[in-house]
């Protein structure tokens, strides 16, 4: 009986070998919507845990025209005491037509001093950004702010 050469140098035997090269054949020829990117509504509700979202709160600062859409600077600050009793927990930060729905979640505490937050994000396209914040009461609060970008980032297939 002939020896497997793959098996000789340690590696997987020939049918491993071909059970992976099955496996990336099926989820390269998946269909875009079996993997497509959450909504931003579906990706708040996610962070929210399917809780009401309520306007106000919150301030969210994003230039309404960039230029470049590879570094965009936002400041989120949410109106808070930021005392043991009443503070904000969480701040996260979601976007429309990225690749990912997701762009950052920020934890908090009453030892944070302020409720406010500063960072720089990629922005693929003209979009809104929405900023939501977790009370320390359970309630959400949440901001929009839309960009026009003029030279995008992350540019993928976004149909």
């Amino acid at each position: 009986m002939r020896e497997d050469p793959l098996r000789v140098h340690g590696l997987v035997g020939r049918r491993q070998f071909l059970r992976a090269g099955m496996t990336g054949l099926l989820v390269i020829s998946l269909p875009r919507w079996a993997v497509a990117r959450p909504s931003l509504d579906e990706a708040i509700r996610t962070f929210t845990g399917g809780a009401d979202v309520l306007d106000g709160r919150v301030r969210l600062d994003l230039p309404p025209l960039v230029e470049n859409g590879n570094a965009v600077g936002i400041t989120v600050a949410a109106e808070s005491p930021m005392t043991a009793d009443d503070h904000v927990r969480r701040i996260a930060v979601f976007n429309e037509k990225n690749p990912e729905a997701n762009v950052a979640v920020f934890r908090l505490g009453p030892r944070s001093g302020r409720a406010t937050v500063s960072t720089r994000i990629r922005l693929a396209t003209s979009q809104v950004v929405v900023a939501v914040a977790e009370m320390s009461d359970g309630s959400f609060w949440s901001s929009r702010a839309s960009a026009i970008v003029t030279l995008a980032a992350c540019i993928e297939d976004l149909s």
